[in-house]
């Protein structure tokens, strides 16, 4: 998927792979702003209490840094966005370290976001999950939504592995 060239990160999309990628980028931005609310797992999980025994003062902690972090969050999922062709056809996308860095923490926030809706933990067996869900219903959403979960970790991988990669 990703290689390096040079000083950037490139890889060629397929059309579908661009629409699974905006939609999932589309989605985190609209948490983080239509749906923001505190007691939402995905939510929670994103933006967690840093003192979860004293409620004040994470309150506290919240007032000050939730808005950075939040259009921090909103900026990384839009280059995705940013970077994503709109037409028909194979796409490259050539990502400077600053983007793929900014892409990076949105896959790991879309990864968190789908996690938490999907119910994966850390023991979850991913390929066991995706096969028991096909078998039950071969088109359901689950196992979609479990495909492109895994689908963001190898990319996420994928586009690690080439920014640590020197040439």
């Amino acid at each position: 998927m990703f290689r390096r060239s040079g000083q950037v990160c490139v890889a060629t999309f397929a059309v579908d792979e661009v629409r699974v990628l905006r939609k999932v980028a589309g989605e985190v931005i609209g948490l983080l702003t239509d749906g923001f609310e505190h007691g939402d797992p995905v939510v929670d999980r994103l933006f967690p209490d840093i003192y979860p025994e004293m409620p004040a003062d994470s309150a506290d902690f919240r007032l000050y840094t939730e808005g950075e972090l939040k259009t921090g969050k909103i900026d990384q999922a839009g280059a995705i966005l940013a970077a994503l062709p709109d037409g028909d056809g194979p796409s490259e996308v050539r990502l400077d370290a600053e983007t793929a860095e900014a892409w990076l923490r949105a896959i790991n926030d879309a990864r968190l976001a789908m996690g938490t809706r999907l119910d994966i933990r850390a023991d979850t067996d991913l390929g066991a999950e995706l096969d028991d869900a096909a078998v039950h219903d071969p088109a359901s959403s689950r196992v979609f939504q479990l495909s492109v979960y895994a689908y963001l970790g190898y990319l996420q991988e994928s586009l690690l592995n080439a920014l640590i990669t020197r040439r």
